[in-house]
């Protein structure tokens, strides 16, 4: 184990394509959709021993900083923070690294998401730490990507150079260009060629390294970095946090800084990775009946249908001689679409914030 290894993970997204059952106070992360575990819960627990939990720093927004860590209780209660807006991946890292510059300036971490599912857990494990080990020896920004199992439209990818490691079984590869999400054919031809891989958001990088990455090719985060360190562990730090944060721009991770860095290297990783982004992908993880329909949840039911997704929240929902659709049931509101449309759930919520009658249920 690394002495110096740190994690801090990204929790702060509302999680609206798992509406009604996500909602603004208790999105995604802190539901448990698979395994009867809170997704944020699975993701400390997986990194746990290779980051030890004291560790471990999860960024989240200020509203959910208590029930966030209601559902972590493994890790210290300071290490749960909320920052007062969003302003995307690269202010939360920017965020992130100035707490652990703050408690160890030789500091390698990793950078992950509270909603991201990986079936082979050691093999996560031992990607992490053979990333960790590299990052600590060299000055590279380590990206790692996902071995594509589809021509997948909905995910960027990441193009493979010459292989430049293999530590404990994990090939690395210079990273030659990002590109954003393909069209079918595009994407068909990238998976045939074997040279790209899915960018799965996922990150490690030596503190020093990234901070120099930052400072470079988006000087306001630097600034952050410093006008953050002197409040830290202070009665200073909400105040100040709050009053640098509100005239941060909004950009990812991607565009503020890999896009343009030169020292970029992939993990090839392939330990069964899934980033559960919609009810459709939920499905992937549960098995079907004899006429295809995933049932989840006591009080799911049907009779005469086929190739359905019932989600039930404690209260029979049932379904008779349907086809192809989402049903699910939560407290005060149920959803029901085709599958073909689940996609566009988002643009249904941005329909009923316009009414503004339903604002508690969302």
């Amino acid at each position: 184990m690394n002495p110096h290894a740190y994690a801090m993970i990204m929790a702060g997204g509302r999680g609206e394509r798992f509406w009604p059952l996500s909602t603004a106070k208790r999105p995604k992360q802190l539901l448990a959709l698979v395994g009867g575990e809170a997704l944020l819960a699975v993701a400390v627990r997986r990194l746990l021993p290779t980051v030890p939990a004291d560790r471990i720093y999860v960024i989240t927004s200020a509203a959910l900083v208590e029930a966030s860590r209601a559902v972590v209780p493994l890790l210290p209660p300071a290490n749960v923070i909320g920052e007062p807006c969003g302003r995307d991946t690269a202010a939360a890292i920017a965020l992130g690294a100035a707490l652990i510059k703050a408690r160890d300036p030789q500091a390698v971490f990793a950078v992950l998401t509270a909603d991201h599912l990986m079936r082979d857990e050691e093999a996560f494990r031992r990607t992490l730490g053979a990333g960790i080990d590299l990052a600590a020896r060299h000055d590279v920004l380590i990206t790692i990507g996902i071995a594509p199992t589809f021509a997948c439209t909905g995910f960027g990818y990441i193009r493979l150079g010459a292989q430049v490691a293999d530590s404990d079984g994990i090939v690395f590869h210079k990273a030659e260009r990002f590109l954003e999400k393909p069209d079918a054919d595009t994407a068909r031809e990238f998976v045939q060629s074997g040279r790209y891989v899915w960018n799965g958001g996922m990150f490690i990088w030596s503190l020093a390294c990234i901070e120099r990455a930052l400072r470079r090719f988006r000087p306001p985060l630097g600034a952050l970095m410093d006008a953050l360190a002197p409040a830290i562990g202070t009665p200073r730090w909400e105040k100040t946090l709050a009053a640098e944060y509100g005239g941060l721009e909004k950009i990812s991770i991607d565009y503020a800084v890999m896009e343009k860095a030169d020292n970029i290297w992939t993990a090839r990783g392939d330990f069964g990775w899934d980033d559960v982004g919609s009810w459709s992908a939920l499905e992937r993880h549960f098995a079907p009946d004899s006429e295809g329909n995933v049932l989840v949840g006591e009080g799911a039911e049907q009779l005469g249908s086929r190739d359905n997704l019932v989600v039930a929240n404690g209260r029979l929902t049932a379904l008779l001689g349907v086809k192809d659709l989402i049903v699910v049931q939560a407290e005060g509101a149920t959803l029901v679409c085709t599958r073909e449309r689940a996609e566009d759930l988002k643009k249904l919520l941005a329909a009923l914030h316009a009414k503004g009658r339903y604002e508690d249920l969302m």
